[in-house]
């Protein structure tokens, strides 16, 4: 029979050595751990639809071992309050979260505050939340936030990142959220988000997200107003899509560089890491979207004292211009582009 020191060491062992820990610190523990990443929300929903996935040899794989075969460490899920489909909901989102979580991947939660879409051009009130007064308002979102974090726990899933927002050039949750209306509305909302996240899981990181990654401007606007204003973040995100870039920005070199200058401001501004959230190239340019991507991870890496913490591909496995996006990374017969490669590196 085990003497009870024995069994004590076989516990402190399996709780401590565990894989299901995914830590984000390497073999030397000495550095964050470089996420390298895919937004994959759509997942379920294609693979409902039969959508299949294939490696290079054209055999059927899941598409999460597909993605982790390629170099793909982190998984990133949007959340919406309630879509009319179901897809992105906290249901799906656990389902989603487990399959990450058993692949061995890190994980980040996308948090729209929307029952569809937010972006720069429309941040919807959740319909159950449209006629509530701004107080009530801001109580919901810290309720809501609050709850889907409490059921990933109670799955055994604990986020490593949290966005408060998607894509929040201008606030969220309009109007009332507006940042070029009330910044101290917007910001308001914010603290709410990152205090829900908190009380669940003080160790989550928690993001702010804007996109036009190239844009100082908008950003030292932003994050001086929340700054001013009382929000809290620990983390910087943005999305970088050479394609949308303005005319004057010619060539995602051209955005990649300004890009850089973005990141080392933010990190020297404001102290806190940066992290590139959402990219994506048109998937039919596989050997540009490689080369574009091999130098933005590098740049991201080159951020003074490892701040620049990760780079997330949008939405890689949407081919044969799945609901009508084309800037994924698989070919129309559902295999992996060069593109993917840039993360093997």
């Amino acid at each position: 029979m085990k003497s009870k020191a024995l069994l004590l060491l076989i516990f402190y062992l399996s709780v401590n050595c565990s894989s299901s820990t995914n830590t984000p610190i390497d073999s030397n523990q000495s550095l964050v751990v470089f996420a390298k990443g895919a937004d994959i929300g759509w997942i379920t929903e294609m693979e409902a639809a039969g959508v299949k996935f294939y490696d290079k040899e054209g055999t059927q794989q899941e598409c999460i071992k597909l993605l982790k075969d390629k170099g793909i460490n982190s998984i990133r899920l949007r959340a919406w309050v309630n879509p009319a489909k179901g897809w992105n909901n906290t249901k799906d989102v656990v389902v989603k979260s487990i399959r990450a979580k058993n692949a061995g991947m890190r994980l980040m939660i996308d948090f729209h505050y929307s029952d569809d879409w937010a972006d720069p051009g429309k941040q919807f009130v959740p319909s159950a939340w449209s006629k509530m007064s701004y107080t009530d308002m801001r109580t919901a979102l810290y309720n809501y936030t609050k709850g889907v974090m409490d059921t990933l726990k109670l799955n055994g899933i604990t986020p490593e990142w949290v966005q408060v927002g998607n894509e929040t050039n201008d606030g969220m949750m309009w109007e009332i959220g507006r940042a070029s209306k009330s910044m101290a509305n917007f910001a308001s909302l914010v603290k709410s988000g990152y205090d829900a996240v908190k009380s669940v899981s003080p160790d989550t990181q928690v993001i702010v997200h804007l996109s036009n990654g190239y844009n100082n401007s908008l950003f030292r606007w932003m994050f001086d107003g929340l700054k001013t204003n009382g929000a809290k973040w620990d983390i910087i995100g943005m999305s970088l899509y050479p394609t949308w870039a303005p005319e004057g920005l010619s060539g995602w070199a051209t955005v990649n560089n300004n890009c850089l200058i973005n990141m080392n401001d933010m990190v020297a501004r404001y102290g806190t890491p940066v992290m590139v959230v959402e990219v994506g190239m048109p998937a039919d340019q596989p050997a540009m979207a490689n080369a574009f991507l091999k130098d933005i991870i590098s740049k991201t890496k080159s951020i003074k004292d490892n701040k620049g913490l990760g780079v997330f591909y949008w939405e890689p496995q949407c081919y044969a211009k799945w609901q009508g996006y084309g800037l994924g990374a698989f070919d129309d017969s559902g295999k992996p582009t060069v593109a993917m490669d840039a993360f093997l590196d």
